[in-house]
């Protein structure tokens, strides 16, 4: 019977899915356990603060509008399938996270799930973020419970359905999200490690410079190979692979390392858009961290 081959089909499709979608789910640490309680004292949040400048968060979780309260929310975020505003992330108790415990930021770092179990749309890159070590998430927390705690309602998003339906996430979750933490790779100098830790997991690199398909995943076959965002709001990362022609394959080490620092080009050109509120995070980074990221880059393959 006709109805039967279709429903056979569709069930081979989704069951699997749902599967894997409840294998991920069950990795998340239900809310309410131990939570890890960090003392915010003054190394940690200086940690934090330097991991705030390097993962960009202001760029996001600040408005554009003049005299907006730093972490406040309503960063505007466009994307493919609808305006996403970045959240508030001030301590104020009612409207921030300040009601959260360190258990609820982990997780929504390494999972992407709210206190109340929600999941985060992965305009939030905590398909990035996840890769952290769990130090470095709770020094970041560390430092944003001393930032002036705003009460600003957060910002409903502008997207149609189904990219603003959050009941659909977890077959999104399940074919593209993987938890980390990052592992170092012992083939790697501890240089390298640290270069591919900052780009992959702090200032999530890939999350604008990795295309992506028609759902929002990374195409990690095309891996750093650029991005092209349609639409009025759209911009062009581009491609920071090794490709000599397309790339970045044919800077130095130190053009690299001078460009996070500067927003120089080589060539003499001075980047802008929102690269440039990119490089007001980099240019924050030591010069060691700026040219761990830059052997790390030089190490990737040409991508096309």
């Amino acid at each position: 019977m006709p109805w039967l081959k279709r429903f056979c089909h569709y069930a081979a499709f989704v069951v699997p899915l749902i599967a894997v979608s409840a294998c991920v789910v069950e990795r998340v640490p239900p809310r309410g356990s131990a939570a890890l309680q960090v003392v915010p004292d003054p190394a940690a949040v200086r940690r934090g603060e330097y991991l705030a400048h390097a993962a960009n968060c202001t760029a996001c979780h600040t408005a554009a509008s003049p005299g907006a309260a730093p972490f406040a929310g309503g960063g505007k975020v466009p994307t493919p399938f609808g305006v996403y505003y970045g959240s508030n992330i001030t301590p104020d108790v009612a409207t921030g996270i300040g009601a959260w415990s360190d258990d609820d930021f982990l997780r929504a770092l390494r999972h992407g799930v709210s206190p109340s179990g929600g999941d985060y749309f992965p305009v939030f890159p905590f398909t990035s973020f996840t890769l952290m070590t769990d130090r470095d998430v709770l020094d970041l927390r560390a430092y944003l419970s001393t930032v002036r705690p705003i009460s600003q309602a957060n910002r409903p998003h502008d997207a149609a359905f189904p990219y603003n339906s959050r009941a659909l996430l977890g077959l999104w979750r399940a074919l593209y999200f993987r938890p980390g933490p990052l592992v170092p790779d012992p083939a790697g100098s501890p240089e390298w490690n640290r270069g591919r830790y900052l780009a992959e997991a702090v200032a999530h690199c890939g999350e604008c410079h990795t295309p992506r398909d028609l759902l929002g995943g990374r195409d990690e076959t095309r891996h750093f190979a650029g991005y092209q965002m349609s639409g009025p709001d759209g911009f062009a990362a581009p491609n920071i692979s090794g490709d000599p022609v397309h790339g970045i394959g044919a800077w130095s080490p130190a053009d690299i390392a001078g460009f996070l620092q500067t927003g120089i080009k080589p060539d003499g050109d001075v980047v802008g858009s929102r690269m440039g509120e990119v490089i007001e995070g980099t240019s924050h980074l030591n010069a060691t961290d700026r040219t761990a990221v830059a052997t790390y880059l030089k190490s990737l393959p040409a991508t096309h």
